[in-house]
């Protein structure tokens, strides 16, 4: 009988796995083939299921098998893996290094900012039998429930692996190298204990968490839930290469996408420096880049205070401490409860906003707890209009569930020029913000960039325009000079009070601040009217 298949932590079948099924005096062997499935001469029912192959972590389970759903055995392969649980903590608080190895490691703690630094080393892991520090991953779809690693063997407390989080604010890393000289880094972001600055920035953990693939299935590859079977070639069975339109979103039911679970795309080369281009094709949009606008605030002498968004959606920022937020690089996914949070210390109480990204606040979230986000995509296609009953457009999947993300940031998201990077044109070189640049209207900016993803420019990989639900006073500073008249528009608006919102509506904005003087000039204007100034107008 068919009796399951088996696949590694990308859903991806793997070929000639060894099986042996056992029950009481019983014991079977089986191998899998090529999509994965495992063929064997056994009966329906609970069996000890012992399975392997090189190159992979071995396991024992126990599985119920039967004719109706095959069962999804799942293996880990021999590489070096980690994360923190959780992965935002304030100062003092403590995370769980969840690490995964077939050998001995060592664990160092790191801060990235205006350089990486070692802030000191962790430790020697290695618990004396062979492969004792390897995880093992649960079977069927953990990237909505995690990978329940440091379960096996930890359950004595010299095992704990709990670190304490420093007292200083920042983004940190922990470096993970192997005995045989392997390295794995996975980021922490802390928090203040208590407020110790005027600024606070967001990193975008629910947006990494939505671009993660981990187990199988991210925001993008198999949205919806696992299919059925493994993955032989993702070109001929994923929807994301088959379907023409390129509707990724196409049900109102999206299984949860779980935070614990390793993050390989957020990790970062130890020689990379913050001035080097930034390397691979997620980087370029998730922790690498914002650690270059993290970077450029230290090297200009701005006390931050760093928050995830996880913890803004529990109530762990609190705005009304401070006096400027940025948000930046790509913060695509947001709960209604942090836009509407946000939204009233703008609009009410004369909060200050840097939006320093693209396709922004672009889709709801919601949290069933405290590490399982459910996505809500919606029947959704960026390359189609999306209407109402009653006929108006909708101008993103937050509009739809919420309101149009444009009425706080003053832009949204559009298809046109996606996945193209260019320069802005000057539009209006009276305004404060181009104060010191030399800049004249119809002159170009935002040439020098770090993004090796898509080159060209500050206004690119994906961009923001003003809409039709944009504030009336919404003002435009510059355009993108990217084709298909997709360029973002760099915009402010003051919805009174004090208070004043700035959107670049570029993803690659923060990769350029480094090594773009006026890209550079422009924020430091912005940053600096928006802290000290009473009247930001």
């Amino acid at each position: 009988m068919l009796a399951g298949y088996v696949s590694d932590e990308r859903y991806s079948a793997l070929i000639g796995v060894l099986f042996e099924f056992r029950r009481g005096d019983e014991v079977h062997t089986a191998r899998s083939g090529v999509t994965g499935a495992v063929y064997a001469d056994i009966s329906p029912g609970t069996w000890e299921v012992a399975l392997g192959r090189d190159g992979f972590g071995s396991k024992i389970v126990t599985a119920e098998i039967s004719l109706e759903r095959p069962w999804q055995f799942r293996l880990l392969s021999d590489r070096l893996l980690g994360f923190m649980s959780p992965r935002c903590v304030k100062g003092g608080e403590s995370s769980e290094f969840m690490v995964h190895s077939v050998e001995e490691y060592g664990l160092e703690l790191w801060r990235y900012g205006a350089e990486k630094r070692l802030v000191r080393r962790v430790g020697t892991f290695d618990e004396h039998a062979p492969r004792a520090v390897m995880q093992v991953t649960p079977d069927g779809d953990y990237s909505q429930s995690g990978v329940d690693w440091n379960r096996n063997g930890y359950h004595h407390k010299a095992f704990r692996q709990l670190l304490e989080a420093p007292s200083e604010s920042g983004l940190y890393f922990l470096h993970a190298h192997s005995k045989s000289g392997e390295f794995f880094s996975f980021p922490w972001v802390v928090a203040p204990e208590t407020p110790t600055a005027q600024l606070a920035v967001l990193a975008s953990d629910i947006n990494w968490n939505a671009y993660n693939s981990f187990g199988g299935r991210s925001n993008y590859i198999n949205a919806d839930c696992l299919p059925d079977t493994p993955i032989v070639n993702s070109r001929l069975q994923l929807k994301r290469y088959t379907e023409l339109e390129h509707r990724t979103y196409d049900t109102n039911d999206y299984l949860p996408l779980s935070l614990q679970r390793p993050d390989p795309y957020n990790h970062i080369e130890p020689d990379e420096g913050l001035l080097d281009p930034i390397a691979g094709r997620q980087g370029c949009h998730m922790a690498a880049a914002e650690w270059r606008l993290l970077g450029w605030l230290e090297q200009n002498g701005f006390d931050y205070d760093l928050y995830g968004e996880t913890q803004f959606h529990g109530g762990e920022l609190d705005l009304d401490q401070y006096r400027v937020l940025i948000i930046s690089t790509h913060p695509e996914y947001w709960s209604a409860h942090m836009y509407s949070t946000l939204k009233a210390w703008v609009f009410e109480r004369g909060g200050r906003l840097l939006y320093l990204g693209g396709n922004g606040l672009n889709c709801e979230v919601e949290f069933l707890d405290d590490h399982r986000i459910v996505y809500r995509n919606t029947c959704w296609s960026h390359s189609e209009p999306q209407y109402a009953e009653d006929g108006t457009q909708y101008e993103s999947r937050f509009d739809k569930t919420v309101e149009s993300e444009a009425n706080l940031l003053g832009v949204a998201f559009t298809n046109d020029g996606i996945m193209t990077g260019a320069p802005y044109e000057v539009k209006d070189a009276s305004h404060w913000c181009f104060e010191g640049t030399g800049l004249k209207n119809g002159d170009t900016f935002g040439h020098r960039s770090l993004h090796q993803r898509i080159p060209g420019g500050a206004s690119g990989h994906e961009t923001d325009k003003r809409t039709a639900q944009s504030p009336q006073n919404t003002h435009l500073l510059a355009r993108g000079q990217n084709p298909d008249n997709g360029g973002a528009e760099m915009v402010i608006h003051h919805p009174g009070n004090g208070a004043a919102v700035f959107s670049v509506g570029s993803i690659t904005w923060p990769a350029c601040i480094l090594v773009d003087e006026h890209v550079a000039r422009i924020t430091l204007n912005v940053l600096n009217r928006f802290l000290r100034a009473a009247d930001v107008v």
